[in-house]
């Protein structure tokens, strides 16, 4: 037996010993997976060589101190622990120079539910909101890494430590934040990381500073949403827009890294020029077109074509669509372009005059009436107008579904054009010569007439008669007798002769009287000074009253 052995013996013998003591050892023989050590006992106890940090450092012969887990195992061989000795130790060492509050360095060993253990000297525990800022998804990473920690609670009885990286991180944070909002200023260019994404734009991390990089300040173009554009992680170049040292908010910019467009933008794009771009957007009143990042010009609905009738963009184009499009107008400074497509095509009413002078026949279909007129397609793009005043020489017309209906093809003359304002004046009436002119021709004082009668109102009736001209039958000239209500007399599409007792050149009136249709010539005479007695009475009504009210 050698001397040391005898050594050991002499200092503890193996009865001597109680579990739960901190003993020497011998380090008989190292293997890859154990370390055999002799503790003078009747066998030599095995360590698993995970308790040990690198078998490397163990030298054959060599004394290290152990924990005393049991005398005897059911083998008879003593179990032993160098970890445990060393936890031991270590707890003893903590409890005596280590307070809560203070900073010590740790291994970390291993991933447990709820966080990590670290290595202190003793087993310590990690929780893993107290890992990080913001707690990380994956704790394998920290495995066999060495950090700072914080003590936050120490429990001696239960040999419990928890431990904190957060909270150093968060004190060097603010220390650092001091700092830089000490040093900081608009202009400075600085280097930082995309900690999260808004809607509403990303926050960055300028090394223990957090600014807010708004959606607006992230490119002179056109930005949907900040994951256009960054993700959480990623390092960028930043610029200070504002600091707010009493709330400690920090503004930031990336676009104005870059020149502004608008600055020449009159320049690179002058009124005129043609232009090619994307379509970026459309709303009901136009499409905005990018031409470069950061400008967008709008072509106003009614630019898009100069013949179609397009109610809304989406009709002709699509979002994402390339395009070309000509200047129209700059404002520089509310950053507007206005932009035209139709200007890439030639202008059909540069032909109108050519292809619709004044006096040529026309013909088309009518698209659309209103209450002044009738709108008739000459081509497509192209429309005339013919106003009620111009669709009869001898009927007041006052609204257009009286001789014309949508849908229907009519021929009229071109009266003027107005290719300025995109107008074209046309009429239907003067398709024929006005009867009026020669009404001398057609009828007579005195004349008996046959027609048809087509409108009633208070003050009598209207006739249908000869060439599409009208005569007015006076209430007071329907009957000998008196008559109080003109249906009482005659209805319409009634047949009637009659005789002219009236012929109003400037007025274009025929004023007819059906009582004197078997009258002398005499009396045909007096009934007619009766009747021109009526435009002088002012308890009658005028026969252009009468007229007007009866809607002719």
């Amino acid at each position: 037996m050698s001397s040391l052995m005898e050594d050991l013996l002499s200092e503890s013998s193996i009865d001597k010993l109680e579990e739960g003591e901190i003993i020497k050892g011998r380090i008989m023989e190292i293997r890859p997976t154990e370390v055999i050590v002799d503790i003078g006992g009747k066998s030599e106890a095995a360590i698993p060589s995970v308790e040990f940090g690198d078998l490397g450092e163990l030298d054959v012969g060599g004394e290290i101190e152990v924990y005393l887990d049991r005398l005897e195992d059911r083998d008879g061989n003593p179990v032993v622990s160098f970890d445990k000795a060393e936890q031991k130790k270590n707890w003893e060492h903590i409890l005596e120079n280590c307070d809560e509050g203070s900073v010590v360095q740790g291994r970390v060993k291993s991933k447990v539910k709820g966080g990590l253990i670290i290595s202190i000297g003793v087993d310590s525990f990690l929780p893993a909101s107290q890992i990080d800022i913001q707690p990380p998804k994956n704790l394998d990473q920290y495995v066999g890494q060495t950090y700072d920690f914080k003590v936050i609670k120490i429990n001696p009885d239960r040999k419990n430590i928890v431990v904190s990286r957060r909270e150093l991180i968060e004190e060097q944070r603010a220390e650092k934040r001091r700092k830089l909002l000490e040093e900081v200023k608009p202009g400075d260019v600085r280097r930082g990381v995309v900690k999260n994404i808004t809607d509403y734009g990303a926050f960055v991390d300028l090394d223990g500073l957090d600014g807010l990089l708004h959606i607006t300040d992230m490119s002179w173009g056109r930005v949907s949403h900040p994951s256009e554009m960054l993700k959480a992680g990623e390092e960028i170049d930043i610029q200070i827009l504002e600091v707010d040292r009493e709330r400690e908010r920090v503004s930031l910019g990336t676009k104005q890294l870059t020149p502004n467009p608008w600055d020449m933008i009159e320049q690179k794009y002058p009124v005129g020029a043609v232009v090619k771009g994307r379509v970026v957007n459309l709303v009901a009143y136009g499409a905005f077109v990018e031409i470069e990042e950061g400008v967008e010009g709008l072509v106003h609905v009614t630019e898009l074509s100069w013949t179609k009738r397009i109610n809304k963009p989406s009709e002709v184009l699509r979002i994402g669509q390339e395009v070309d499009a000509v200047v129209l107008g700059i404002q520089k400074d509310e950053q507007k372009i206005s932009l035209g497509t139709r200007q890439l095509d030639e202008n059909p009413w540069d032909m109108v005059r050519h292809n619709y002078p004044v006096g040529a026949h026309v013909r088309g279909k009518v698209r659309n009436l209103t209450n002044y007129g009738a709108f008739i397609e000459l081509e497509e793009g192209i429309d005339g107008m013919v106003h009620v005043s111009d669709m009869s020489w001898t009927r007041k017309v006052n609204n257009p579904t009286e001789v014309v209906k949508k849908g229907d093809e009519v021929d009229a003359i071109v009266l003027d054009v107005d290719t300025e304002n995109r107008r074209i004046s046309l009429g239907m009436k003067q398709l024929s010569n006005d009867p009026w002119e020669a009404i001398d021709q057609y009828f007579k004082m005195g004349d008996v007439v046959s027609g048809t009668v087509i409108k009633l109102t208070n003050y009598g009736a209207f006739v249908q008669l000869e060439h599409d001209i009208d005569g007015l039958v006076h209430i007071s000239q329907i009957s000998e007798d008196r008559i109080e209500n003109v249906k009482d007399a005659v209805e319409v599409g009634q047949s009637v002769t009659a005789r002219v007792i009236k012929i109003d050149r400037n007025d274009r009136r025929i004023g007819l009287s059906i009582k004197a249709a078997e009258y002398s010539d005499e009396e045909v005479a007096a009934e007619a000074a009766a009747y021109d007695s009526l435009s002088n009475d002012e308890d009658l009504a005028s026969l252009g009253d009468i007229l007007d009210k009866a809607g002719r």
